[in-house]
């Protein structure tokens, strides 16, 4: 489906303080979106610190404004590449990135539709995504897959700067949530490597929704529900966009989430995160919940790297390239060692 196919996103900012209507809405729906609801000053200010460590890495067209997104093609990498994971963590270091999921714009909104005190979860996302990179969209899924804990958690997906449907924003397959269960996902390319067909099931419809997207806007969702991003078909802007993921405070947690993001991928801890932070405010502030913690479900990625395995036997160029980044990041597991003999056995 093309993103001229997409019908738009309900506002939900004429009942931003009507909890009742959010909770029919968010039931309804599957999601909440909200224009301008973070403050737009402070995501500029983020946009052109998280730029410039960008631009410092060699992501953007030395000499260009960092604020213009304006990427190298020479560099163009994502998650799961090791040059990806070593720019990426200078910019997930940011004290600004991991404060303002605490902004209590957010946290209202949250607190008021779930009707009770809510936490962000400690491992913060941010997605940064190269033009003409479309077979590394992120693909449809549903974030309990990655994420886990529990089925009430809240996704904050923001924009950190303005994102029209070309630069490839988020798109939500409306009232996908009700299926009330996780879906069969499969192995795929793109932030994840999981898919879901929402074909293969009857019940949930076929009304894709999404923006124009502006800087401040934000748009939550639970964890079922199906979503995607658009490709960023922009001849040379890089998509800046924030995942902030919520918890009802004393929920239960999977112990991945309390890690910093791809630290399983290139090793980060939080005291090197905080180590230039000037406040200790938002540092470790999850102990104080004392939120249960669940081990992390690997059957999903599990079933997908058996799928990859599968796939390129058969000569899947897609699947070989999925191996051979797990067996060049990770040559010791036992994943990585069977990637390696698979793509030695098919050169």
């Amino acid at each position: 489906m093309s993103s001229q196919e997409l019908t738009e996103l309900r506002h939900s900012n004429d009942a931003i303080t009507d909890a009742d209507e959010l909770k029919n809405r968010l039931d309804e729906d599957g999601y909440l979106f909200f224009r301008r609801l973070l403050d737009s000053d402070r995501l500029w200010d983020l946009r052109g610190q998280m730029l410039s460590l960008m631009q410092k890495g060699g992501w953007l067209i030395a000499g260009t404004d960092p604020m213009d997104g304006i990427a190298d093609p020479a560099a163009r990498s994502t998650e799961g590449d090791p040059e990806y994971t070593d720019v990426y963590h200078d910019v997930y270091k940011l004290e600004a990135f991991h404060s303002i999921a605490h902004c209590r714009e957010v946290l209202d909104v949250l607190e008021r539709v779930r009707g009770c005190a809510m936490m962000p979860q400690p491992q913060k996302v941010a997605r940064l995504w190269f033009p003409k990179f479309i077979e590394h969209t992120t693909p449809t899924h549903q974030d309990f897959v990655h994420f886990q804990g529990t089925y009430d958690n809240l996704t904050c997906w923001s924009p950190v700067g303005a994102c029209p449907r070309e630069l490839g924003g988020l798109a939500i397959l409306r009232g996908s949530h009700r299926v009330n269960r996780v879906l069969q996902h499969h192995f795929s390319l793109g932030a994840g490597s999981l898919h879901v067909d929402p074909g293969r099931y009857e019940e949930l419809g076929d009304e894709w929704q999404t923006a124009d997207y502006e800087v401040g806007d934000t748009l939550v969702f639970p964890a079922l529900t199906i979503h995607k991003a658009l490709p960023n078909f922009t001849e040379e802007r890089l998509r800046v966009s924030l995942d902030n993921r919520y918890q009802r405070a004393g929920d239960p947690i999977a112990e991945h989430m309390l890690n910093p993001h791809l630290s399983s991928m290139s090793p980060l801890t939080w005291q090197e995160v905080y180590e230039n932070w000037s406040s200790e405010e938002f540092q470790y502030y999850w102990k104080q919940f004392d939120c249960p913690v669940l081990p992390k479900i690997t059957q999903y990625m599990d079933e997908a790297f058996d799928e990859a395995i599968a796939l390129a036997q058969i000569g899947d160029e897609r699947a070989k390239l999925h191996l051979r980044r797990i067996a060049t990041r990770d040559p010791e597991t036992a994943q990585g060692k069977s990637a390696a003999a698979l793509l030695a056995s098919t050169r």
